[in-house]
């Protein structure tokens, strides 16, 4: 049969499968959307499926450390308390949640104008960043110069950031750096130094678009005004206290049961082992050892004054000289082997 007959035929099946006009199965926009995973349903929380969910597999999930979540509420608690302090002011500050992303994704999603505070980990040898919005900036500032209470902050479009704008907003995020710092202090101590501040998210960029990343949004409310305040860590900073990060609470010992160490030492000292007292040993060839017969002699050199070993399986122990108690052939223990040196 040709190449020819062959396709013939196959395009015959395939007609019997598809109907009489042989067209193929178009999918609608909602069935392509389904597959890819961006399915816009009510429940924007739920999981995603699809291809979207096959490439974001390899994001690790913020969950799987657990006292990450632990330092985040205590810098909640502590900038509670340090922003009011910074702006005289009733500031209330939530966590509302904590995601794993990618970081070109995020980039790409930060609302504008904004302002990104670059700061690096001195201990750590990386950087993270900090995302203030334009509703948190006039706030800020409105705060900060006297604004009336119970107004809203005056939101003016369309023009650049001013430098007391910045500078106002730079004393915030030294003052959110330094409680960052302080809430990993329990933890592991970390420095959080203020490198410089951006209004262009590209040239924020700290890590490759791929690289994953957690993300901690705050909430700031100071009576009627506020704002966001966004905190992003890439993997890659906090790669020095992973396995601190994966506790379940405080000074846990992984791999470690001191209830388990307690009873396994307990047990140890009350093992019975065996010592095996060798007077002396002789190397001779296998060929001595076939001609050897009944009544045949094999000398040794020791001595009644020899120094006896003391060994349990193949580790030497103890050496003594050797004598008679009554009936039995005893050994004095006169010295220690040096692999005993240190028990």
């Amino acid at each position: 049969m040709s190449d020819e007959d062959l396709a013939d035929e196959w395009g015959a099946a395939l007609e019997d499968e598809d109907g009489e006009d042989g067209a193929a199965r178009v999918l609608n926009q909602a069935e392509i959307d389904s597959l890819l995973g961006f399915d816009d349903g009510d429940d924007m929380d739920s999981d995603t499926s699809g291809i979207h969910a096959i490439v974001n597999s390899a994001l690790v999930s913020y969950e799987r450390l657990p006292m990450l979540e632990v330092v985040f509420d205590r810098l909640v608690r502590m900038m509670s308390t340090s922003l009011r302090n910074f702006t005289s002011d009733n500031v209330e500050v939530s966590l509302d949640n904590i995601n794993s992303i990618r970081f070109g994704d995020y980039l790409n999603s930060i609302p504008l104008p904004a302002m990104l505070a670059v700061f690096k980990a001195e201990e750590w040898d990386n950087y993270g960043l900090l995302v203030v919005d334009s509703a948190l900036i006039y706030s800020i500032v409105d705060v900060l110069l006297g604004g009336r209470r119970g107004t809203a902050a005056m939101r003016i479009e369309g023009r650049p950031y001013t430098t007391i704008e910045r500078n106002l907003v730079e004393r915030m995020v030294n003052v959110v750096l330094n409680d960052l710092s302080a809430a990993f202090d329990p933890l592991s101590p970390v420095t959080f130094r203020f490198e410089r501040l951006e209004t262009n998210p590209r040239f924020a960029t700290i890590a490759r678009p791929a690289n994953a990343a957690i993300v901690a949004r705050l909430r700031i409310d100071m009576e009627d005004r506020g704002g966001r305040l966004e905190l992003l860590l890439p993997y890659a900073t906090l790669e020095p206290v992973r396995e601190l990060l994966l506790q379940m609470f405080m000074g846990e010992k992984f791999g470690r049961d001191s209830i388990w160490e307690t009873h396994l030492a307990t047990e140890l000292w009350d093992t019975d082992v065996e010592l095996e007292a060798v007077l002396d040993e002789k190397v001779i060839s296998l060929q001595d050892i076939i001609n050897l017969k009944v009544g045949s002699r094999i000398v040794f050199n020791c001595t009644p004054q020899s120094t006896i070993a003391l060994s349990c399986g193949n580790i030497r122990l103890f050496g003594g000289k050797m004598g008679r108690k009554g009936s039995s052939i005893a050994i004095r223990i006169n010295q220690r082997h040096r692999n005993m040196s240190a028990g």
